[in-house]
């Protein structure tokens, strides 16, 4: 079953009863090696999967710029910051979710793809489940991960889309724990503790390691919508 996206139906034809998808991702640096819209890639691609296997889902155009301060100073990057990024997701749902029973959608769901937005979406989530409107957010979590463009991210893109990865670009940045380094990163961009813009060693990475790493994260989305939607229905 092929994912349905909102942008490719005519108006007449999105169905009523639907759990709205909003992919979230970035454009900002990820290393030498790495598309600027990798944090975008990964959650696109859950995205579609998840959708593949449920057709009460319908997948919005993405959120493609949002919060990225932190990689200010690398070439490419675009940020519209954390207090844009809320205003816009709160609008972005009220929109879709006017009042219960009217128009198509029933609840929606954030699926994140970049830790920068994590602050912003859920003060978004917040406001929004205060206004009684249904929403939550899915942020992906790799046990053992690295925090940035490291073995984590690039054997997920060798898997996803091997094409992308310059291969031969591959280096070290930053190995330090991200509890060491968050603040300096927070204050001064990821740029002061590692200048080549990488957080791990993705000089290790692989695709079969990230097949694993993505088939791990499927599962996890998939069983957090049927316990979001078991909870809600309660």
């Amino acid at each position: 079953m092929a994912a349905t996206y909102l942008a490719q139906l005519a108006s007449t034809e999105v169905p009523v009863g639907s759990l709205l998808l909003v992919p979230l991702g970035s454009c900002e640096q990820h290393g030498p090696h790495l598309p600027l819209d990798t944090d975008l890639r990964i959650a696109s691609w859950l995205s579609d999967q998840l959708a593949q296997t449920q057709s009460e889902i319908v997948i919005a155009p993405p959120i493609t710029i949002a919060a990225s301060g932190e990689h200010q100073g690398f070439a490419g990057t675009l940020s519209i910051g954390a207090q844009v990024l809320e205003a816009a997701l709160i609008e972005l749902v009220r929109s879709a979710l006017p009042a219960p029973g009217v128009g198509p959608f029933t609840a929606v769901l954030f699926v994140n793809g970049h830790g920068g937005n994590i602050a912003a979406v859920q003060a978004a989530v917040s406001q929004l489940r205060l206004e009684s409107r249904l929403v939550t957010v899915w942020n992906p979590q790799v046990e053992g991960g690295d925090s940035h463009a490291g073995k984590t991210e690039t054997s997920m893109l060798m898997y996803i889309d091997p094409e992308c990865v310059r291969t031969d670009l591959l280096e070290a940045g930053s190995t330090a724990r991200w509890r060491d380094i968050a603040p300096q990163v927070m204050e001064q961009g990821i740029g002061a503790v590692a200048p080549n813009g990488v957080l791990g060693d993705p000089r290790a990475a692989s695709a079969a390691e990230g097949a694993v790493i993505c088939a791990g994260l499927l599962q996890d989305l998939r069983q957090f919508v049927t316990d979001w939607r078991e909870l809600s229905a309660s």
